[in-house]
């Protein structure tokens, strides 16, 4: 039986399960870069160059293993503007029996696959993405019944399920996590090593030269581009993280130095999300590290739960709730997206710098993206469709099954507390405990009202004064509904008032 095997841009991974069962003499696998695709929001060139050459890299390598590869590049005379008009025209090629395709990782992605699979002469089958610990059909079943769905729960279980990081039934060290030992801020002399960066190739730079002529008008600096665009390179960049990061990444994990937009992170997502590296093999390098005596057991349980616990939660809640999670608003959010959000100018020390690394990288680390960049669209009431639409663009490992339940559900609460079970709001001392971003501000962190105050410390508290019908029922911020009690009148019209005047300075 002939098959098409269709592989999309995010599954580069030679153990991709549409790939199981292959004829190399009889088979074709079909990929194609498409202009809707690198369009239907804005990408950031960076994204853009990384992905088109990881697929380029990809598709050499099973050329180079002997497998019959259709590529379709966005240059070519043939090319097609999306990837189901491109897919109908391979099968009338290459006139296969069935069309073999991994379940994708985007809703939208999955109703057009269906939608061509219902007009198809011939079958179409979507298969599981294996790549994941947890499919879609196990979490749904966890999930039944619960009345909240706590991701730490979520995580306790896949731990037993694949015994990481436990001691006969109980965890390595007598706990689940150490959270509260990774939450140290950045000393002065701290030292990050050095990212792994590459030079890139010649395919690499074709890229470069097509999307700097197709995609000019993009967010983003193209150039310099180092990412690794090969599962070797990926594996590199893992092995480095490991041994050079690791041991201080539990510590400094939620720390931001300016001109330091990596500081102790892996920045493997780009690799995880597109399929060059797998989740088992990144989990069982930290849990092996921490074995070898290599690196603390904080350090290695909290990177294994971003990647067993937090990143499969996520797509599960992206799964089980779509497509009415693209919808909510729990909060009433409308304000617009500040344009400082696509430019960097603002005084704000702290967002500057979060949106010129982001612009700069395609890259802001969790802290970043959820206590700066995230917490200010909290406060000002962005309405989420904004705020969705500008993660998925600006990072280079965002794919909607990721970005919109972190947007969604951590950073807005647009869901009402079905992820988070509180609203990760904060003011200026937060972000000037973890950072030394406020040293170099205008404003002054430690003044409260007024020009001269930082606008996180007014907006903080106009948040809770606008949502309290929405959030008082919280327990978790039960304590600040109490400190919003003991305030005159005077103080919450102060707030009121510089809140107002900030809005209309920034222009929302």
């Amino acid at each position: 039986m002939k098959t098409l095997r269709f592989i999309l841009g995010d599954q580069l991974s030679h153990s991709i399960s549409s790939l199981e069962g292959v004829d190399r003499q009889e088979d074709v696998v079909f990929m194609c870069e498409v202009h809707d695709e690198a369009i239907y929001v804005k990408h950031h060139k960076k994204k853009i160059a990384f992905l088109f050459s990881a697929m380029r890299h990809f598709a050499a390598e099973l050329r180079d293993k002997n497998f019959k590869v259709d590529y379709l590049h966005l240059d070519d005379e043939k090319s097609h503007t999306s990837f189901t008009s491109a897919l109908g025209n391979a099968i009338a090629q290459h006139n296969p029996d069935r069309v073999i395709v991994t379940h994708p990782g985007e809703y939208r992605v999955l109703k057009d696959l269906e939608a061509f699979a219902a007009d198809s002469s011939i079958p179409i089958e979507i298969v599981d993405d294996t790549r994941f610990l947890c499919s879609i059909d196990h979490f749904h079943k966890w999930a039944e019944g619960r009345k909240s769905l706590r991701m730490e729960y979520f995580y306790r279980e896949m731990r037993r399920k694949y015994h990481i990081l436990m001691d006969g039934d109980h965890p390595e060290g007598g706990a689940w996590n150490y959270d509260s030992e990774n939450r140290k801020p950045p000393k002065e002399d701290l030292s990050v090593p050095e990212a792994e960066g590459f030079e890139p190739d010649a395919i690499t730079r074709e890229v470069l030269d097509l999307v700097a002529n197709r995609f000019s008008a993009h967010f983003g600096d193209l150039e310099p581009f180092d990412l690794a665009v090969t599962r070797k390179q990926a594996l590199t960049v893992l092995r480095r993280f490991i041994s050079d990061k690791l041991p201080l990444f539990g510590d400094f994990q939620d720390a931001m130095v300016q001109g330091e937009p990596v500081m102790f992170h892996a920045k493997i997502s780009f690799y995880l999300n597109c399929g060059l590296l797998n989740p088992k093999e990144c989990i069982a390098a930290a849990e092996q590290a921490y074995h070898d005596g290599q690196t603390p057991l904080n350090a290695a349980e909290g990177f294994i739960r971003q990647i067993l616990g937090w990143r499969e939660y996520v797509r599960g809640v992206y799964w089980l709730n779509m497509p009415d999670y693209a919808h909510a608003n729990y909060l009433e959010a409308d304000r617009r997206l500040p344009a400082f959000y696509w430019t960097g100018e603002t005084k704000l020390n702290c967002l500057r710098q979060c949106v010129l690394e982001t612009k700069q990288n395609a890259y802001a680390h969790h802290i970043q993206r959820l206590m700066v960049l995230g917490n200010f669209a909290l406060l000002a009431g962005i309405h989420p469709d904004e705020v969705n639409e500008w993660y998925l663009l600006v990072y280079a490992d965002a794919y909607e099954w990721v970005e919109m339940p972190n947007v969604t559900g951590m950073i807005l609460y647009a869901d009402g507390g079905y992820l988070a079970s509180k609203p990760y709001a904060a003011g200026g001392s937060y972000i000037n405990k973890m950072s030394d971003y406020c040293s170099q501000c205008s404003y002054k962190v430690t003044v409260k009202n007024g020009p001269k105050a930082c606008p996180f410390n007014y907006l903080y508290w106009d948040f809770i004064m606008r949502n309290r019908e929405k959030l008082e029922s919280n327990h978790r911020v039960g304590m600040m509904m109490k400190t919003l009690d003991r305030m005159g009148d005077q103080k919450r019209d102060a707030i009121r008032d510089d809140t107002k005047r900030f809005f209309r300075e920034i222009g929302i």
